[in-house]
């Protein structure tokens, strides 16, 4: 949600990071089984009742809920438990899906286009755009407001950069919500902006949709348009202070609902840090994720990826344990792990292959970049990563 020094965009993860296996949307359905499928280790193949105790070790561990990791040293294969908090951490998430070109990115947002482009925004000057055939390989292309945005600047203090902008395509254009404030500071707003084409340049101003200051509870930053089953539009939002909010849009103007003017509670940590929502619709719920903890702290960031789900848009939404999460409940489902520090301000694409987590983290070297990664969902419809 907080602005970022541009970054080097020297490389697509840290030195040494090993992606995880990269599923395109053109990847085969026999790349995609070798990839789920967990391989044949060469001594279990020769020695039949080594594959069974290791089977049968596999299974012991499931059990008690402990973590394996299974390799081959060349004199054969090893088992060993993960006792370790740390080891935990390391064995629990994947890494990042292996991304080329352009990669720096903070609080990426991301669509499809109906050419079949993926266009993603990011924070930054003017809010820069990077597109892709392939979901792979990124190049720059410019910025939504190359020659500024001065209806922000009362919020900005001057500055160009524009905060965690969510881009999505309905009724034949593109929709752009964003934000516009400074480090630290409640004086904040959201704004829209339309495209036909979602390029550089392209792009209309139509307004204002939301403020806050002092006189209010919560942060208008970080937005995010999720139409409902209805056909509703909602707009959600928020940063520290009380948490996530809601309100009503009108569907034609994307603006703020004039007949329906409440400002709803979603999702609170009492006044600890949650911010960057994100409502998905999948089968019979809607799945809020949000950000637990800090952003913008280079290698030091504490962000974490949490989920809820409702059956009803509005809430309340409940992590897998009951707990709501407007009494600071949430599900984690990515988090840092070795080299991947701070993951966060997540947004999900519905495409072809199946539903796709964007999010940023930073490098050991405290440099932010994109990171994609495959959402699957388990027996209980709940969303992992991998």
């Amino acid at each position: 949600m907080l602005p970022v020094t541009p970054a080097a965009l020297r490389g697509p993860r840290p030195p040494g990071q090993a992606p995880a296996a990269h599923f395109g949307p053109a990847a085969s359905p026999e790349r995609r089984a070798r990839h789920m499928t967990a391989p044949v280790l060469p001594h279990a193949r020769r020695r039949p009742w080594r594959a069974l105790a290791i089977a049968l070790a596999v299974a012991l561990a499931a059990a008690s809920s402990a973590v394996l990791i299974i390799r081959d040293a060349g004199t054969g294969p090893q088992v060993r438990f993960v006792n370790t908090a740390a080891e935990k951490a390391l064995a629990a998430y994947p890494n990042p899906g292996y991304v080329t070109g352009s990669t720096g990115a903070h609080d990426p947002s991301a669509v499809r286009a109906p050419n079949g482009t993926y266009i993603v925004v990011t924070t930054g000057d003017n809010i820069p755009i990077k597109t892709s055939t392939d979901r792979t390989a990124w190049r720059n292309a410019g910025a939504a407001f190359p020659g500024g945005a001065p209806w922000t600047t009362s919020y900005t203090g001057g500055s160009r950069s524009l905060w965690a902008p969510d881009i999505s395509y309905r009724n034949g254009q593109f929709y752009l919500y964003y934000s516009a404030s400074t480090f630290g500071s409640q004086h904040s707003a959201i704004f829209l902006a339309t495209s036909p084409t979602g390029a550089s340049g392209t792009w209309t101003n139509r307004g204002k949709v939301i403020e806050s200051s002092g006189s209010v509870n919560y942060n208008a930053i970080d937005p995010n348009l999720v139409v409902d089953g209805s056909g509703q539009w909602w707009l959600t939002f928020g940063s520290f202070w009380s948490g996530i909010k809601m309100i009503r849009l009108d569907a034609g103007s994307g603006l703020r609902s004039t007949s329906d003017t409440s400002v709803r509670s979603i999702a609170s940590r009492g006044g600890g840090p949650i911010e960057a929502p994100f409502i998905y619709r999948h089968g019979g719920y809607y799945y809020l994720f949000v950000s637990f903890d800090y952003c913008c702290r280079g290698a030091a960031s504490t962000y974490r990826v949490m989920v809820g789900r409702s059956a009803s848009i509005t809430g309340p939404y409940t992590d897998r344990n009951g707990v709501s999460m407007n009494s600071g409940g949430g599900t984690e489902i990515l988090a840092g792990h070795g080299s991947i520090h701070g993951p966060g301000h997540e947004a999900v694409l519905s495409d072809v292959d199946g539903d796709v987590l964007f999010y940023h983290y930073y490098a050991d070297s405290g440099a932010s970049y994109l990171g994609i990664n495959l959402i699957g969902w388990d027996g209980a419809a709940w969303p992992y990563v991998y």
